[in-house]
C-alpha cells in the first residue's frame, strides 16, 4: 500500500487517526470520496484519555452506522454532575440527562477512549476508498493551488515518499504539524492550570457516587468521575509549591484518594500530569490545508467537550468537502467551516473556563464568598449550553433556532428521524407552504437529494408550533439552515442546500 501512495491523487488526506480523524474518515468514506489517512503511531494509544461525549456526538456516530457498536462500549450518564464544597454542600448541579433526549438518545455518555477508537477504526475498514497508513508521518506540505503534495516518511522502513491530495485536514493534535505549516497561531482564552489525572480500575465493589463530583475544596480542588464499567477517575489540581514528581509516586497518589479507595479496592491504571488550557487557533484554513479537533482548539475538561468539539468539526466539514469535491459547490463553501465552528467552540471553551474558575478557587475567603452566593440560591441547576453556529451556510439573520441542531424525534411510524433522512438534506413542513414554492426551488430540492416531508407527524408538528414556523430546512449535518412561514422565505432558505449529485 505504501508503495502506491505517490501514484494517486486522493480527494482528502487526513493527518492523524485519533477520534476526530477517524470520524472524518468514516464520514468521507461513506460519501464515496477517496481518502488517505496518515498516522505516525502503530496502533491505538492504550491508556484512558477522553471519557465523555454528548447526545449530538452519538447522533454523528449514528449517521455512519456505528451507534449500536458505540453503545456497546459506553454508558449513558443520567445522574448529572454535582459541585460540592469543602463542607459537603451542593453548590450547583449540572442536570441529569434523559435516556431519550433531544437527539434521540441519552444526552451524555461515558466511555473508555481506546474502546471507542477501536469502534471508529473498525468502521473505517468498511470503506475500500479509505487507505490508512500507520507508522507514517507527514513531514511537509506543498500547496500548489490545485492540490497538495505531502512528504510522507515511512517510520518503519525509513523511506520518504510523496502523497498527493486535493485537500489536507490536520487532525494531528495539539502540536499539529499541519497548523505549523499554515502559520496559524493559538490564542489563550484565560485558563492554564496543571492537574494530576489518576485512573483506576475497581477490583471489588466500593461505595462510590454514581455521578461525577466536582469537589470545590480550596485546600485541594478535585474531580471524581464514574467512567464506565469498573473504571474510575480522579483529577487533582496541582498547587503552587507541589513537587510534581513526588505527586505521581504511588504512595502519594493513594494517599490523596484514600477517602474513596485503597490499593486493596482497585489497581492504578495511569497517573499523569496534564496542563488544562483554553486555546483556539486564529486560522483554521489556508488554501487547501484545514484543521480540525485539538489542532485548532483545546478546552479544559470541565464541560467534557474536548473530543465532542472535534467530532462536531468532522461533521461540519465532511458534507462541505463532499459538495466541493463533487463540483456541486464553490470552494468558498469551505470558508464557512471556520466561520461557523470557531464561535461555536469558543462559547463552549469560555463556559468551561468559567466553570473552572468555580472549581479551582483556592483562596479560603474567595471560596467562602462563592459558597455564600450559591447558598443563597440553593442549589442552582446548570443546563447544557446550546450556542448557535456562526455565520455561514445558513440563514443566520433569523437567529435561533437557526444554526442549532434539529431534534431527532421518533416518528409516527416508530423510526427515529435520522433513520429516514440518512445523510441527506431535508425540507420539512406543512403541505400548504411546501406546495407553494416556485419551480426552481422544487428543482433545487431534487438536485440536492433532499428528503421532503409534507406530513411532519405529531412530534415535528409540535416543534414547528413551538418555534412559530410552517417549515424548516435541514442541512446534511442536521443543523437548521432556516425556518419559514411563507413560500418566498422557503425559496430563499433553500438556496443554502448543497447539491450532492
Amino acid at each position: 500500500m505504501a508503495d502506491r501512495v505517490q501514484d494517486t491523487l486522493v480527494d482528502v488526506a487526513i493527518v492523524g487517526f485519533g477520534p476526530t480523524g477517524a470520524m472524518l474518515a468514516n464520514l468521507l468514506g461513506q460519501a464515496g470520496l477517496s481518502v488517505l489517512v496518515i498516522e505516525k503511531e502503530a496502533g491505538i494509544y492504550p491508556m484512558p484519555r477522553a471519557i465523555h461525549f454528548d447526545g449530538e456526538v452519538m447522533r454523528v456516530f449514528q449517521s455512519v452506522g456505528l451507534r449500536q457498536a458505540v453503545e456497546a462500549v459506553s454508558r449513558p450518564g443520567t445522574q448529572g454532575m454535582h459541585f460540592v464544597n469543602a463542607a459537603g454542600e451542593t453548590l450547583l448541579i449540572r442536570g441529569g440527562t434523559a435516556e431519550l433526549g433531544p437527539h434521540g438518545c441519552a444526552s451524555n455518555y461515558y466511555f473508555h477512549q481506546p474502546e471507542l477508537e477501536a469502534v471508529l477504526r473498525e468502521g473505517v475498514r468498511r470503506f475500500a476508498n479509505v487507505r490508512v497508513l500507520l507508522r507514517h508521518e507527514a513531514i511537509a506540505f506543498d500547496d500548489g493551488g490545485d492540490g497538495v503534495a505531502l512528504a510522507v516518511r515511512d517510520l518503519e522502513h525509513g523511506v520518504d515518499r510523496t502523497a498527493r491530495a486535493r485537500y489536507v485536514i490536520g487532525c494531528d493534535g495539539a502540536r499539529s504539524p499541519v497548523r505549523a505549516a499554515m502559520g496559524s497561531t493559538m490564542h489563550d482564552l484565560g485558563l492554564r492550570q496543571p492537574w494530576l489525572v489518576f485512573d483506576a480500575v475497581l477490583e471489588r465493589e466500593v461505595d462510590l457516587p454514581a455521578y461525577t463530583v466536582q469537589y470545590c475544596d480550596p485546600v485541594r480542588p478535585m474531580t471524581y468521575c464514574n467512567v464506565v464499567g469498573a473504571r474510575r477517575r480522579w483529577e487533582i489540581m496541582i498547587l503552587p509549591g507541589d513537587d510534581k514528581a513526588a505527586l505521581v509516586h504511588p504512595d502519594n497518589l493513594w494517599r490523596m484518594v484514600a477517602p474513596w479507595i485503597t490499593p486493596t479496592d482497585a489497581r492504578m491504571e495511569r497517573a499523569v500530569i496534564y496542563t488544562f488550557q483554553s486555546v483556539i487557533a486564529d486560522v483554521w484554513r489556508k488554501g487547501r490545508l484545514l484543521l480540525a479537533g485539538d489542532a485548532c482548539h483545546q478546552t479544559p475538561p470541565f464541560l467534557g467537550q474536548g473530543m465532542c468539539a472535534g467530532i462536531r468539526d468532522a461533521a461540519n466539514l465532511a458534507w462541505k468537502l463532499e459538495a466541493v469535491l463533487r463540483g456541486n459547490a464553490p470552494d468558498a463553501l469551505l470558508d464557512t467551516y471556520a466561520s461557523e465552528r470557531l464561535p461555536h467552540v469558543r462559547a463552549f471553551i469560555e463556559l468551561a473556563v468559567r466553570l473552572g474558575n468555580i472549581i479551582q478557587t483556592t483562596d479560603p475567603i474567595e471560596a467562602a464568598e462563592r459558597d455564600a452566593r450559591f447558598r443563597a440560591g440553593q442549589p442552582e441547576i446548570f443546563e447544557f449550553p446550546a450556542p448557535t453556529l456562526g455565520e455561514g451556510a445558513l440563514d443566520s439573520a433569523q437567529g435561533a433556532p437557526v444554526g442549532r441542531p434539529f431534534p431527532q424525534p421518533r416518528l409516527d411510524d416508530g423510526r427515529l428521524l435520522d433513520e429516514l433522512l440518512g445523510t441527506r438534506s431535508a425540507v420539512i413542513g406543512h403541505q400548504g407552504i411546501l406546495a407553494s414554492v416556485d419551480s426552481a426551488t422544487g428543482a433545487r430540492w431534487r438536485d440536492a437529494g433532499a428528503v421532503v416531508i409534507d406530513r411532519p407527524g405529531a412530534a415535528i408538528s409540535r416543534w414547528l408550533e413551538l418555534n412559530a414556523a410552517q417549515a424548516v430546512v435541514l442541512r446534511p449535518d442536521r443543523y437548521i439552515a432556516g425556518v419559514a412561514n411563507t413560500a418566498a422565505e422557503l425559496d430563499r432558505i433553500s438556496q443554502h442546500l448543497p447539491v450532492l449529485s
